[in-house]
């Protein structure tokens, strides 16, 4: 596995921070699935869960999406991959789904995502949505986030080895 991973800054700003560490760790997650097949993406953790690479790319852009568009800029939008009559479908309904779909739709989530950061003035900037009653920062949604990728880094690190054997950092 090719590690083109830019590594954060040591020191820098907050913001500056922030940005370079979720940029690293989405970049960690496409290295997890670089050079793999379709069906090796699809391939599942085991039983019962119904996580997968794949999954975990489809995931990532519905979470991409919940946070920075629909929280943060207020856009009226559902789930990409899952619903409230299908709450798993990101993971769960890969059997058939395309991986450059899915890829090129995390990416186009992403590229949103930096937009609605970048418009915001700075971080204590609060979602214009509400979750339960809730308005968070924008300081508040990069750290969630870099958390929310660093957990899934792990699944996906330990899916990468059962594929191929192949580990990284």
């Amino acid at each position: 596995m090719t590690d083109t991973r830019i590594d954060p800054p040591v020191t820098a700003g907050e913001r500056a921070m922030l940005r370079a560490w979720l940029d690293y760790h989405r970049q960690t997650l496409a290295a997890k699935c670089a050079g793999l097949t379709e069906e090796q993406l699809r391939l599942r953790s085991v039983p019962p869960s119904s996580m997968s690479l794949l999954g975990l790319v489809r995931h990532m852009a519905d979470v991409e999406r919940a946070w920075f568009r629909r929280r943060l800029n207020g856009e009226d939008l559902g789930g990409i991959y899952y619903s409230d009559d299908d709450p798993d479908g990101e993971f769960d309904n890969v059997d058939t789904a395309s991986a450059e779909e899915a890829f090129a739709t995390w990416h186009a989530e992403i590229e949103h995502a930096r937009a609605a950061e970048e418009a915001c003035a700075d971080l204590d900037a609060t979602t214009k949505t509400d979750r339960q009653g809730v308005h968070y920062s924008l300081r508040w949604i990069m750290c969630h986030m870099v958390e929310e990728y660093a957990r899934h880094n792990g699944h996906a690190d330990l899916l990468r080895e059962r594929i191929d054997g192949v580990t990284g950092e």
